[in-house]
């Protein structure tokens, strides 16, 4: 928490990309990827909440059993190459917010993009 505001960590793990396709399923140090960015995110003092965003089902398992929640499978049209990270990150709390009674606090205009 910061300031009494709940703070919300947003992975977004997609997993078909171009160049590397499944790059958060690669091992590193005997673990895969995403882990090790979930691992980050779940030790953070700030962060109350740790969700994965992905279109990927193996991707969308490790993330569980790490510890990320995972309320939701990312939409097809939010899973492109031309997809903004700001578009997913939207997407993600509308869901929480209509899904889940949610609510974080964000301006749209001054998003502020935080990758680990």
């Amino acid at each position: 928490m910061i300031n009494d505001n709940k703070i919300l960590g947003i992975i977004t793990a997609r997993g078909g990309s171009k160049r590397l396709h499944k790059k958060n399923l690669f091992i590193f140090r005997d673990k895969p990827l995403i882990y090790w960015t979930i691992n980050s995110a779940l030790k953070s003092k700030y962060i109350d909440k740790v969700i994965v965003s992905s279109d990927s089902k193996e991707i969308m398992d490790l993330s569980i059993k790490y510890g990320a929640e995972v309320p939701f499978k990312r939409p097809v049209g939010l899973s492109q190459d031309n997809s903004s990270s700001e578009s997913v990150i939207l997407h993600a709390l509308t869901w929480l917010r209509n899904n889940n009674n949610d609510d974080y606090k964000y301006e749209s205009k001054k998003f502020n993009l935080c990758r680990i």
